[in-house]
């Protein structure tokens, strides 16, 4: 059975994951690091993504000085959905209504490395029906899960 078509809303199905953020620079370094990841380079004829923004009008005073303005990560190997690190100027209130589970044939490990990189777990490990699985937040508060493949 083939995919739906899509020609009634004129789109094309692609998946980007956006995450509201105070820090992208922040995310996108615990992100790529988590999933494997780069970061996505900037358009072409552009250094830097810094260079990249002012091109379109992004004025000095909003771009970060310290870093270049890298807000997106990639999956490497062209398979996974591109994630983008949107800046927002308000803090996440409430639980995610949306969050990722990362597969990974050691729960255990993954979150020590998460820990590292600066996540937190977020209650215990549970194991009750024999497949592990444990919340963790990012270092903004995103909550994710590592999951028994």
């Amino acid at each position: 059975m083939g995919r739906p078509a899509t020609a009634d809303l004129g789109v094309t199905p692609t998946l980007q994951i956006t995450v509201d953020c105070a820090d992208p620079a922040r995310l996108v370094t615990f992100w790529s690091q988590a999933l494997g990841y780069v970061v996505e380079p900037p358009p072409e004829n552009f250094p830097t993504w810094n260079d990249y923004w002012r091109h379109i009008g992004v004025p000095d005073e909003e771009l970060p000085t310290d870093v270049d303005a890298a807000d997106s990560i990639v999956d490497p190997d062209g398979v996974g959905p591109r994630i983008w690190f949107q800046l927002v100027p308000e803090a996440k209130a409430v639980k995610n209504r949306l969050h990722l589970d990362l597969a990974t044939a050691d729960v255990v490990a993954a979150g020590e490395r998460a820990a590292l990189l600066g996540a937190t777990p977020l209650g215990p490990l549970h194991t009750g029906d024999g497949s592990p699985w444990r919340v963790w937040c990012d270092p903004e508060g995103n909550e994710f899960c590592f999951v028994s493949a």
